[in-house]
């Protein structure tokens, strides 16, 4: 049966009364906690991931989904409200939709903000339903040489391109790396990493890192560094947009779905080179270049629809390899296998029902996204008022009583504890998150992958390099380090003076949109 076919089955499995409420509830919850000032979607994903334990996965997939996208649409509404995004990706939104807001345009600015990501998300989960299973073909004929050579580019490239400091990015990694570690030698039956504890006799529970590390540790990081100042808050009409509106969007949702959607598929780092590049292009394309900077409505529409196309390219390499890409696809990973499920070359054939509803699910919770939060964009921004001090709180809180309920273990407690402070350490020295978690879930397979080659090969290293495909991946893994290292070094000091883009100057020589403090901050993230 062809892709459409094998989608519109599950369409039918999803869409049953049952399902659509719990694809609602989905949508609310990751909108509720995705708008929330300093909580981005991977966050969002984290902390809600506990709500769908319990559940069949079928139901908790497509709560899932609705949660996916829910937190996606809650960080363009922070960071065109309060001017702060809920991660990296979300900030060239910031520049325009910000701007907007202060313009009293708010409505215009979250309705394209909407409206484009449905556009590209659904365009996006469709692109997926075509080349996730042609992947998935290829991927099982490559020997166990090629995929640990793909899993050694895909952490090259996670840690290359977030940033400005591959040792920064190298160290995360080699914390992930570690946390993997821990649990049973599956050779040697021997315990590692467990301090004595028989707890630890089993690898780490993903849910409890991933909640630890984005949700505790952004938690105890606001809260050390808590503003007295209220937020001020921008009032949202209800979300429309004219007719001038539409004929400026239309074309930027489509360039943004067309950029965002190969970055997402290929393991390249995640949205934020997709949204640069779209609102860079937007720029040059724009007739009114003069409003760049004041609140064009092409700057949010464009990196908008690139975030969500390059969210949706990254269940490409998650459902076909097992590679996340993004932190939020890698804390998506971990609620696939919480259900026993491990995403790879066998999982189209093995679990087809499962993988096709999940798709039809992405576009349920896409569609009812649209449909159910566009009209509460106002009570929406409601909840921007929350006060720090109880907001975290209640993270908190219900981090610790998802840590529990995972597997009611009152060591869990102490184990995210750890690992919220693990996370805000690694605020306080810039170390990205994404590489962490990226270690943690991919160490273990790609230790399996080393082990199956040199087993292969009786024990020779050179069986690493033994395939044509693996010694492709090493040659462009070492290019990905060394090239950017000589090219800096050869062209001369510029400043950050990149055109439209944040801390820059405009074509026209005015000065561009200066960055906030939590703009930088994340984007050195």
């Amino acid at each position: 049966m062809d892709s459409l076919g094998l989608l519109a089955d599950g369409l039918g499995a999803a869409l049953t009364p049952e399902n659509l409420m719990y694809a609602a509830i989905g949508v609310l919850l990751g909108t509720f906690v995705g708008v929330l000032p300093g909580i981005g979607p991977a966050m969002a994903v984290a902390l809600l991931l506990p709500v769908t334990f319990g559940l069949e996965p079928t139901q908790a997939f497509i709560m899932f989904a609705g949660i996916y996208y829910g937190g996606m649409y809650g960080g363009s509404t922070t960071s065109i409200l309060l001017n702060t995004p809920g991660e990296s990706s979300s900030v060239m939104t910031a520049i325009e939709g910000n701007k907007m807001a202060k313009k009293g345009r708010a409505a215009q600015a979250l309705a394209t903000a909407a409206i484009g990501s449905f556009i590209a998300g659904t365009i996006g989960t469709l692109l997926v339903v075509f080349f996730a299973p042609i992947l998935a073909d290829v991927a099982v004929t490559i020997g166990a040489p090629s995929f640990f050579a793909i899993i050694v580019f895909a952490m090259v490239l996670v840690t290359s391109l977030l940033g400005d400091s591959r040792l920064r990015g190298f160290i995360s990694l080699f914390l992930g790396l570690t946390f993997g570690l821990v649990g049973m030698d599956l050779n040697t039956g021997q315990p590692r990493l467990a301090f004595g504890r028989p707890e630890l006799g089993n690898p780490l529970d993903i849910v409890i890192v991933a909640v630890g590390i984005f949700a505790l540790g952004e938690a105890l990081w606001v809260a050390a560094h808590l503003r007295r100042k209220p937020l001020e808050i921008i009032p949202v009409g209800q979300p429309w947009m004219g007719k001038d509106d539409w004929g400026r969007s239309w074309k930027p949702w489509l360039r943004g779905t067309a950029i965002g959607f190969p970055f997402g598929a290929i393991p390249a780092g995640g949205a934020e080179t997709p949204t640069f590049l779209s609102y860079i292009l937007e720029r040059k394309l724009a007739k009114k270049t003069d409003e760049f900077g004041q609140g064009a409505i092409e700057g949010v529409a464009g990196p908008e629809a690139a975030n969500n196309a390059s969210a949706a390219g990254t269940f490409v390499p998650l459902l076909a390899m097992g590679i996340p890409v993004t932190a939020t696809s890698a804390v998506m990973l971990a609620a696939l296998t919480s259900y026993g499920i491990q995403p790879g070359p066998q999982l189209m054939t093995d679990q087809s029902d499962l993988v096709w509803t999940l798709l039809a699910s992405l576009l349920i919770g896409n569609a009812l996204l649209l449909v159910l939060n566009l009209p509460l964009a106002p009570l929406w921004a409601k909840l921007l008022a929350i006060p720090r001090p109880y907001l975290y709180s209640g993270i908190l809180f219900f981090a610790s009583l998802g840590a529990y309920a995972a597997s009611q273990r009152a060591f869990d407690i102490f184990l995210l504890l750890v690992f919220g402070l693990v996370g805000f350490m690694m605020r306080r020295f810039a170390l990205p998150v994404l590489p962490l978690i990226i270690g943690v879930i991919l160490g273990p397979l790609m230790e399996t992958r080393f082990r199956e080659a040199l087993a292969i090969s009786g024990g020779d290293l050179d069986a690493l390099w033994s395939e044509n495909l693996a010694i492709v991946l090493y040659v462009l893994a070492v290019l990905v380090i060394v090239v950017p290292m000589l090219m800096k070094r050869l062209r001369p000091s510029s400043g950050d003076d990149v055109p439209g883009g944040p801390g820059g100057t405009s074509d026209d020589g005015s000065d561009a949109v200066e960055t906030t403090d939590d703009e930088k901050e994340l984007v050195q993230r």
